[in-house]
């Protein structure tokens, strides 16, 4: 029996679904049985208001989910035929959309619909067709390859982190690589959750004014989010070769979404209106960092991993949101973007935690690599 391999597309197809259900289930608010039915809306007529983004959202926003559902069975179950983890995919799209359709029943500000559930199923089905092409053309084992020659064995998790980090930088940043600013935003939803409660007063008050970054405080901010994904990258790359690689498409990745991100919440004609001087240095400095550090020993990259991680949240949560930047998230809360909404914002809050957790748990296991990666 061929043996089952270890598959970045599991986790990255659970932590989908986790967005999935925050994204339909948000506010997570008033929750109350409103006297019908909760598969009632199965039977709904065609509604009467609709709009072409509806129906491709709905669509889109499921063809990741399929495609990495049935990746992950043809890689975890190499024995199962192509079309069984198309199956199987498709079963598992329809059945989370079934489950957040009807918990939208009990979500007044939500409404169910078996619109949105055909087209969810029907999102997860070009998803997993599309796995399944990719199998059949040999695609996938030749990934499985190039991953085997470029990342060490127990790359699984830097890889998913890696991938995500991309699409933790859509939701608009104070500061440009700036994720985890959440101490102001944590502040108030503690306060807001112990209100008219006797564990109002155990809330420690705080004892300082946050104050606004300096640009050579946001430079180093900057410089430090840039070069934190290219480490992580270190840390499972197999060569110095690989590395040098890395380095560059990992920072053009990270700028590649924040154009994107810019150009969502200010237009398009002002994608590039982040990339101020400090910004520029910042980048550079953390290029610069990255050559340097190419053939650095794999501890060594960990170590300056989690310093320079903690150096920036520190730096970042003593920094107070800007009023006219808390007017661009009410736009993406309340406006067209609260589909993309629950997808990008806990990314960016709870990245960089999830790296911090990663590296320790790395460095805690036995016979990690202590030398220097080789050519």
């Amino acid at each position: 029996m061929e043996r089952p391999h270890k598959s970045a597309a599991l986790p990255l197809a659970l932590a989908y679904a986790a967005l999935i259900v925050y994204a339909s289930l948000y506010p997570f608010a008033d929750w109350r049985d409103q006297g019908i039915a909760p598969w009632a809306y199965l039977s709904a007529p065609w509604p009467k208001y609709w709009t072409g983004f509806d129906f491709a959202i709905n669509v889109v926003g499921y063809v990741p989910f399929g495609f990495l559902c049935a990746l992950a069975v043809l890689r975890t179950r190499p024995a199962t035929s192509v079309w069984h983890a198309v199956l199987l995919a498709t079963v598992a799209g329809a059945a989370i959309s079934f489950a957040m359709e009807t918990l939208q029943s009990y979500l007044p500000a939500r409404i169910p619909s078996n619109v949105d559930l055909g087209f969810n199923t029907t999102g997860a089905v070009l998803g997993a067709v599309l796995a399944a092409g990719l199998e059949r053309l040999g695609a996938v084992a030749h990934w499985s390859r190039a991953r085997s020659q470029w990342f060490t064995e127990d790359s699984r998790g830097a890889l998913v982190l890696l991938a995500l980090w991309p699409f933790a930088l859509l939701f608009p940043a104070a500061v440009t690589f700036g994720l985890g600013q959440v101490f102001e935003r944590l502040e108030v939803a503690i306060s807001e959750w112990l209100l008219d409660t006797p564990f109002i007063d155990w809330l420690p008050l705080r004892q300082f004014e946050l104050e606004p970054l300096v640009p050579a405080v946001e430079l180093l901010c900057v410089m430090l989010g840039a070069l934190v994904p290219c480490l992580l990258g270190y840390l499972v790359a197999r060569s110095v070769v690989q590395r040098a690689v890395l380095l560059p498409l990992t920072l053009l990745a990270g700028i590649a979404a924040s154009a994107l991100s810019a150009a969502l919440s200010y237009g398009p004609e002002h994608a590039w209106a982040w990339l101020g001087l400090p910004v520029q240095v910042g980048m550079a400095a953390a290029f610069f960092a990255g050559v340097l550090l190419l053939f650095a020993p794999r501890r060594l990259c960990a170590a300056l991993l989690l310093v320079g991680l903690v150096l920036q949240l520190s730096l970042l949560n003593q920094a107070p949101e800007s009023a006219y930047f808390a007017q661009t998230l009410a736009t993406w809360e309340q406006g067209r973007f609260i589909r993309f909404h629950g997808l990008a914002q806990w990314l960016g809050w709870t990245w960089p935690f999830a790296v911090l957790a990663y590296v320790v748990v790395a460095l805690s296991r036995r016979g990690r690599p202590n030398a220097a990666a080789t050519v």
